[in-house]
Order: C-alpha cells, then structure tokens, then sequence
C-alpha cells in the first residue's frame, strides 16, 4: 500500500515555495520515511495561504503537525478549522486538534491533580477569581507559579512570590492578610528574564490579556526541588521514547541576587537507567489514567508529546516523587534520536490505517 506523509510547519510563502525535505529541523525524520519507503513532503503552514495547505493535505494519508499554539502573533484558529475537515475527510491527524484541547492546555494540570502526578493547584476562569484568590495563596508565604492556559516557550507563565513585610521594630509582621498594594517578586519563564517588583495589584492587572476570550490561568505550587531540573518524558502514542533533562531551567533560583540563565535540555534513550522508575509510573498508570479521564483510546493519542516533570517531595521510603508541571502536544520538537524511527513506524501504521478505512 503506498502511503504519502505530509509533515506541515511554520513559515511564509518564500519558505513554502523552497521547502525540500533537507532544508528544514524535521530532516532526519524525512530520512527515517525514506528509508521505510514511504513519501513524506514538507508543507509550509501561513493562516494566508491555509486554503492552499488544505488542498495539498487532502491528496495525503497522514498528516504530521508542528505549530506552536501562538505562532508569530497567529493562533491556531485557522490551522485547528482546517486540520478537522481534513481528519473528516478520513486522514489521519496529529496531533488532531480535539486532543489538544483535551490535554494540550494548562487546564490539564487542574483536572488531573487528583492523580499520583498533582500537587496544590488552583484554577482561575476570570481576572476576579485571580484577584480574589490569589493574595490568599501568597498569604501562606510559599511560592506558586502562575501560568496562561495556551502558550510555549515559557510565554506567559510566572513566578510569584510575596516579600516578607516587618513592622516598625524590625520583627516579621503577622498580619494575616496579604494586601493587594504590598510588594510581589514576580519573574517571567521567558529566557532572559530577570527578577521584578511590583504591587500585587500590578502584577494581577498586567495579566488581562490571558484571560481574553476563553482565557485562564492555572496556579501551581512552587516545587522547592527545582534546582535539581526538570526532566521531560516523550512519547509516541503511550510509550516512552526518549528523554530530556536540563538542569537549570527560567525559573531556577537566584544564586547571590544573580538570575542563573537555563541550561541546555540534554537527550537521552527510553532505557536511561535514572529515569525507568519514571517511565514505568508514566506508563502503567498515569498516562492509563489520562486516557480513561478523557476517553482517549491509544491510537487517538497524539505520535509524539512530551510531560514535563519536577521533582517532589521523597515518598516514606525515600523515593522520588514526580510533579506534572506541563504537556506539550501542539509542537514538541526537538526530541531525542531515539524517538524519530518510532514516530515513522507509528505513523505509517496509522496513515496505513486511515487509508484502509477510507476505501
């Protein structure tokens, strides 16, 4: 059965005309399609000429999509709108929009923080909910990190944290209320940012925009183990493929008053042994879990996502314990080495599925 991937990406139309399956991050993934037989194109995806994208997508069996949720000051309104008339079309999507919406926003941390991955977490639906609640959060004097329901790359996502008041004498004040007008530390994840101070007040008014439209935030606990790094799990479908690791991350502490800018993210094989408690618990029971919660049969799954984890507080036995602070679904690149043959064949069995199906 022949089988034609397309693998759609960013870019405006000078890119789109140049695309070859050399020119572009996704090369040795084009290679692994390759070296299995199978057609795969590069499609060049621009909201100005998505009527164009869609005519291409429809002559394909498999569609492979990397787009970030807000790309180049776009949503993926558009995208998302032609994405499911080509799924209904019996091609095979992914990540199909739907799933996005299910687990590929902030929100998933507040629905699942019942599970062995949540922590102390919070939902605010409206800018009032954020202003009401969140000085109550700040009043118990632990950290929490704030962050918009649909971004990357750390956009729009928050440290906060109050700074200690003392009364007249020198001695640490106890009032119990955390005033709106008292002083926040507040740092951006973005890369590069550094430590701000402004008034609770301030800090609530700047974050207007991410409650825009159907906009939210999610309020998550600081994990005071965050030096230790931050370990990201990619799967394909509801296996592990690879890992990656970086050590200092935007949201590192301050070393002396310094902002430690992020390290690199370091990638490694599904069999690091440091990780394989990890992978087993992701596995056989929280990615099972998800899929239950969400009626997500396997093969819906998207081919390639990844759930980024800190670690918690040691278990009785002094073992690790794991903290979801994000999945990523809508554009997870790069990955490991380890994880391109897996996406090809899982693929290829999916697109090989899809077509069966349309016949």
């Amino acid at each position: 059965m022949d089988i034609k991937i397309a693998i759609v990406y960013p870019g405006d139309y000078e890119t789109r005309k140049n695309a070859t399956p050399d020119n572009n991050r996704f090369a040795p993934l084009f290679q692994a399609f390759h070296q299995m037989g199978v057609k795969a194109e590069p499609v060049v995806y621009h909201p100005d000429f998505a009527d164009e994208v869609y005519q291409q997508l429809l002559q394909v069996d498999g569609v492979l999509v990397w787009v970030n949720p807000i790309q180049d000051g776009h949503d993926r309104t558009v995208l998302d709108a032609m994405l499911r008339k080509v799924a209904d079309a019996g091609i095979f999507v992914s990540t199909h929009p739907d799933i996005i919406l299910k687990i590929g926003t902030k929100e998933v941390l507040h629905q699942t923080k019942h599970m062995g991955w949540g922590c102390d977490i919070h939902l605010y639906k409206t800018l009032d909910e954020l202003r009401q609640q969140l000085p109550l959060h700040l009043g118990r004097g632990q950290a929490r990190v704030l962050k918009q329901n649909r971004g990357h790359s750390g956009g729009g996502v928050w440290k906060i944290e109050a700074i200690p008041q003392v009364n007249a004498d020198g001695t640490p004040s106890t009032d119990e209320l955390f005033l709106p007008k008292l002083p926040v530390r507040v740092r951006h994840a973005e890369r590069g940012s550094v430590d701000q101070i402004m008034t609770l007040d301030d800090f609530i008014e700047q974050c207007q925009p991410y409650f825009e439209g159907e906009g939210q935030m999610i309020d998550q606990a600081y994990q005071p183990r965050l030096s230790e790094g931050m370990i990201r799990c990619y799967l394909v479908h509801d296996k592990v493929a690879g890992f990656g690791h970086q050590a200092i991350n935007a949201l590192y502490p301050t070393i002396n008053g310094e902002v430690i800018q992020p390290g690199p993210r370091l990638y490694h094989p599904p069999d690091l042994p440091e990780f394989q408690r990890l992978k087993h618990i992701l596995e056989q029971e929280w990615v099972p879990q998800l899929q239950a919660l969400f009626h997500i049969p396997t093969e819906n799954l998207p081919i390639i996502w990844d759930t980024d984890f800190l670690l918690g507080e040691k278990d009785a036995h002094g073992n690790d314990t794991y903290v979801l602070c994000e999945i990523n679904v809508s554009s997870v690149a790069p990955y490991p080495d380890s994880a391109t043959p897996i996406i090809a064949q899982a693929t290829l069995l999916r697109a090989q599925s899809a077509k069966a199906n349309r016949k």
